[in-house]
C-alpha cells in the first residue's frame, strides 16, 4: 500500500466531498436526478412557504443576471391571474433549474433550492448519504490524533450538513469541526484557501487539502496549502503530468500521521 506522510506542521485536514469522501455516482445518479424528478412537486407543495418564496426570489434574481446567456430561462413575476399564473411561474422555475443543472452551474440560488429539497428528502428518510468505507474510520483516527477536520465543497453548508447528518454510517456530523462552501470563494481560486485558513485561525501551511480535482489542488497549492489528490472509482482520469506532479492516494487509510508526541 502507498503511504503518504502528512507533514508535521499540518493540524487541519480539509476535505472535498464529491469524488473524495462520497462516490461521484451517488451525487450524479441519486442526488441530482432527485432534484430534476421532484422539483415541480416540491414547488407545488411548498410554494406558499416563506423559505420557498425566498428561494424563488433568489432564482429570479439569478435569472435576470443570466439573461444575456444562450438558452437562459427567465422567471416571470406574478401577474395576478390566479391558478394559471401560478402554474406558469412554477414551470418557469422548473425549466430554469433544469437549465442551470444541465450546465452544471454552481450558483448560490440553485444550491439553496437543492439544499432545501435534499433536506426534505433526508429528513423523510427517503435518502441516505453514501461515504467510501475508509472515510469514517480515518476521520475518527485523525481526530483522536488531535487533528481538526473541515469540509470545503461547492454544495451549500446546509447540504453538507445533511449528508453528514443522514448517512449510511448514521449521524457523523460530530466528526466535522466546520464547513465551507463557495460563499467563502470558488474552489479554483487560491484566495479562497487563504480565507479558510484565516477563518479557522491557522496558517495555510497547517492545512492538508484532499480533493479529486487537480484545478482545486493547484489553487490550494498556490496558497501554500498541502495537497493530496484522491483517486477514486468513477473520478475523472489524470494526465501523466498530473500523476507525476501531485501526491496521490486511493484511500484515506494511506495517510500516515506523524506521531503527536
Amino acid at each position: 500500500m502507498v503511504v503518504l506522510s502528512v507533514p508535521a506542521e499540518v493540524t487541519v485536514i480539509l476535505l472535498d466531498i464529491e469524488g473524495t469522501t462520497t462516490p461521484i455516482a451517488f451525487v450524479k445518479d441519486i442526488l441530482f436526478p432527485y432534484i430534476k424528478e421532484n422539483v415541480k412537486e416540491y414547488l407545488q407543495t411548498h410554494w406558499e412557504e416563506e423559505e420557498c418564496q425566498q428561494d424563488i426570489s433568489l432564482l429570479r434574481k439569478q435569472a435576470e443576471e443570466d439573461s444575456h446567456l444562450d438558452g437562459a430561462v427567465p422567471i416571470p413575476a406574478a401577474s395576478g391571474n390566479g391558478a394559471d399564473d401560478l402554474q406558469r411561474m412554477i414551470q418557469a422555475v422548473v425549466d430554469n433549474v433544469c437549465w442551470q443543472m444541465s450546465l452544471d452551474r454552481k450558483t448560490t440560488a440553485l444550491k439553496q433550492l437543492q439544499g432545501h429539497m435534499w433536506r426534505a428528502a433526508f429528513k423523510a428518510g427517503s435518502m441516505k448519504a453514501e461515504f467510501f468505507e475508509d472515510v469514517v474510520p480515518a476521520v475518527r483516527k485523525w481526530r483522536e490524533a488531535g487533528m481538526k477536520v473541515y469540509i470545503y465543497s461547492s454544495g451549500s453548508v446546509e447540504a453538507q450538513k445533511l449528508l453528514f447528518g443522514h448517512s449510511t454510517e448514521g449521524d457523523i456530523l460530530e466528526l466535522v469541526d466546520g464547513h465551507f462552501d463557495t460563499k467563502i470563494g470558488h474552489k479554483v481560486e487560491s484566495e479562497s484557501y487563504r480565507k479558510i485558513a484565516s477563518s479557522i485561525g491557522c496558517s495555510t501551511n497547517n492545512i492538508l487539502f484532499l480533493t479529486d480535482v487537480t484545478r482545486e489542488a493547484s489553487a490550494a497549492e498556490e496558497a501554500d496549502v498541502h495537497v493530496a489528490v484522491v483517486v477514486r472509482p468513477g473520478n475523472a482520469g489524470l494526465t501523466d503530468d498530473e500523476k507525476t506532479y501531485f501526491s496521490l492516494i486511493t484511500s484515506f487509510s494511506e495517510l500516515y500521521l506523524p506521531s503527536s508526541t
